[in-house]
């Protein structure tokens, strides 16, 4: 028996892991109907696809978790089929070099994958998917191994008065009196993982890239105003990453979707990259918190994992490294060069720490960290560039790309490609880098002295600050002196020593206008004495939500006797999507005394709403948090916090299941 069972379970396992060699599939049309926006609301789907048989074999399968099937037929004839709950499976005959049809109805009740946002309260309602991770095939058949890449032409039947986005085209859109159709085409395969959906309540922007292609970004209709500093550099960037990379971006065209309460900040599923709404901003946050790097980031993954797509988890720094160090060379094209190499610093401190901590992996260690494959990715593909040099990565790029143009790869193809267009050997490069765990710190920062006068002049005045003999008040002084940008005066007020600095070099510091060195004052400078009491309380008008709601707990709290003032100063501040600096004003006005007291059961009823699934995740997050903090979090906040512990995005159920448990 336990040989019966092993011999099944290897059949098992071959089948999953060996399709590949038995099936290509091509093409898939399907027709997915939604009559709300709630979960379980779809009917039966239809769907088809066509397929190549390579190889003689019985069966061939999809990926369909959880699903319901009907009128299943291969080449429009009933076929003998199987749902194991995980896998439709056909079986059949097939030849090898034979074409086949596959049509069937389902119906999913996805669990995963496809999120249902608002349907259930008062929130705007929303629908939108997540692959990678995920697995598309927990709302549509289809295949979870990246390897086969299938055109998906989707047609959406929803309701009415809602903006329907997904891949590529939509080549037509119709009319009846209670919903609408909407269909899209791809022309190019992508993997399955990237098949995406969103339907919500939008209105959008078109512009065009130097190149023609249509880039469409999606908003609120209540945040037009928020549209510009959201979208920001959009175009440049499109326009910067196609020349730069050296080959014309691959699909139709390009959208953008803002969604509520998503489990990332942006993904960059082909042709429309959906991204959290914490990202859409206005003119006062673009400085602390903007999409810029993210929309870089998803977008460059438009050619790095949608184009050329990494053919296991050994190679995702192909999709992550390059994404990443594409969205600098992007964010330098805008901010310019001091920004960039700034930028690789802090990676470098990032991966340094890792390192330090024992926890570092190789590159090509699939179970590697996010700082790995993002961070480190990036840097060797910097000092990569520097070793060949700008023609010779650049070429090795383009033919990477256009060799591999809609397949699957592996490190070896991109290396391959640099060598042959440099005509150097980089066994021992890729040893270093990419094979052994260990950061060259050194290297990079080697690299960074001979690019960059602010850094090379920072770490020699960090080594002055250190050995010097004199006392640390006046090294420090000395520091901020010699200091010549901004960036390295920011910096100086970041360092642990800043905390034993006179009083007289704040006073220099914020009577400067640079927004970002009084920035670094308030979140560094929580002591504050009555000589700069004055030059501080002007940091609650800079255009900075960080500053505001940094300098405002500061003074609040060092100043008891002014709380009045500083509360009525600040009392018509939101903040950030999030409402970090309305919140906190809410907590302090509640436990301010005899601030006023007819206001305060409406304010605590305000704190207690946005622990409600009306807001998004970051909402709540903060509102709990601070309810917890007062110890104020009572029926109506725990109701939401136990909801809470059910949410789709895992770090914020944890941190509710966390907090559940000093209510228990």
């Amino acid at each position: 028996m336990n040989r019966i069972i092993f011999i099944l379970c290897l059949s098992v396992n071959f089948l999953i892991a060996q399709q590949t060699e038995f099936v290509d599939f091509k093409h898939v049309e399907s027709v997915l109907l939604f009559n709300q926006i709630k979960v379980d609301s779809t009917v039966f789907n239809s769907y088809q696809v066509k397929f190549d048989i390579l190889k003689h074999t019985d069966s061939v399968y999809l990926d369909a978790q959880n699903m319901k099937f009907m009128n299943v037929a291969l080449n429009k004839t009933p076929v003998k089929f199987k749902n194991d709950g995980n896998k439709l499976i056909i079986y059949h005959s097939f030849k090898a070099n034979s074409t086949h049809t596959l049509n069937f109805l389902f119906f999913a009740s996805p669990k995963k994958a496809m999120y249902f946002i608002g349907w259930d309260n008062e929130s705007q309602n929303q629908l939108w998917t997540q692959g990678q991770g995920k697995y598309t095939s927990n709302w549509l058949p289809s295949i979870d191994d990246m390897n086969d890449k299938i055109e998906f032409d989707l047609t959406i039947v929803a309701p009415k008065g809602y903006q329907v986005v997904s891949n590529g085209s939509m080549v037509s859109k119709r009319e009846t009196p209670t919903y609408d159709l909407w269909q899209f085409d791809m022309q190019n395969p992508m993997a399955s993982y990237l098949v995406a959906l969103v339907i919500g309540k939008y209105e959008k922007k078109v512009e065009h890239a130097k190149c023609g292609i249509p880039l469409e970004m999606y908003y609120y209709p209540e945040d037009s105003l928020k549209f510009e500093p959201t979208y920001r550099y959009s175009k440049q960037m499109f326009d910067f990453l196609e020349e730069e990379i050296g080959v014309p971006y691959p699909w139709q065209n390009y959208k953008q979707v803002p969604v509520k309460d998503f489990l990332y900040a942006g993904m960059e599923n082909t042709s429309v990259t959906i991204f959290a709404d914490s990202f859409v901003i206005d003119e006062i946050a673009f400085i602390d918190k903007n999409y810029v790097n993210v929309n870089a980031h998803e977008l460059a993954h438009q050619w790095f994992g949608d184009l050329v797509t990494e053919t296991s988890g050994t190679h995702h720094w192909l999709q992550e490294g390059f994404a990443t160090y594409y969205a600098l060379l992007a964010e330098r094209d805008i901010f310019g060069d001091n920004y960039y190499h700034w930028r690789l610093y802090d990676y470098a401190q990032e991966l340094l720490a890792q390192d330090q901590a024992g926890q570092s992996t190789a590159l090509l260690n699939p179970k590697s960290s996010s700082t790995t494959f993002y961070k480190k990715g990036a840097w060797v593909l910097h000092i990569l560039r520097e070793k060949v040099g700008d023609k010779a990565f650049k070429l090795a790029v383009k033919n990477y790309l256009e060799k591999h143009a809609f397949k699957n790869v592996e490190t070896t193809d991109f290396i391959s490609e640099v060598e042959k267009a440099s005509g150097l050997d980089l066994k021992s490069f890729v040893a270093d880098w990419l094979e052994s765990k260990s950061f060259l710190y050194e290297d990079c920062i080697n690299a960074l002295k001979s690019s960059s006068d602010e850094i090379s002049k920072m770490l020699q005045l960090d080594e002055q600050l250190m050995f010097s003999s004199h006392s640390i008040n006046s090294s420090i002084n000395s520091y901020w002196e010699q200091a010549e940008s901004s960036e390295l005066k920011r910096r100086l007020f970041l360092k642990d020593e800043t905390r034993l600095v006179h009083d007289s070099i704040f006073k220099k510091a914020l009577n400067t206008n640079d927004i970002k060195i009084r920035q670094a004052i308030a979140l560094t400078k929580s002591e504050i004495s009555e000589a700069l009491k004055t030059d501080y309380e002007s940091l609650l008008e800079d255009d900075s939500y960080v500053t505001i709601e940094a300098a405002l707990y500061n003074l609040w709290k060092n100043f008891p006797q002014e709380r009045q003032k500083y509360l009525n100063k600040t009392k018509g501040v939101q903040g950030f999507k999030d409402k970090n600096v309305r919140i906190l004003w809410l907590t302090l006005a509640l436990i301010t005394e005899d601030y006023n007291a007819e206001f305060k059961t409406q304010y605590f009823e305000e704190l207690t709403y946005y622990t409600s699934p009306v807001f998004g995740f970051e909402v709540r997050l903060n509102a709990f948090q601070y309810l917890n903090q007062i110890k104020a979090c009572h029926d109506a906040c725990q109701v939401n916090l136990e909801q809470a512990t059910k949410h789709h995005n895992w770090r914020f159920s944890k941190f509710a299941k966390e907090l559940v448990k000093q209510y228990q």
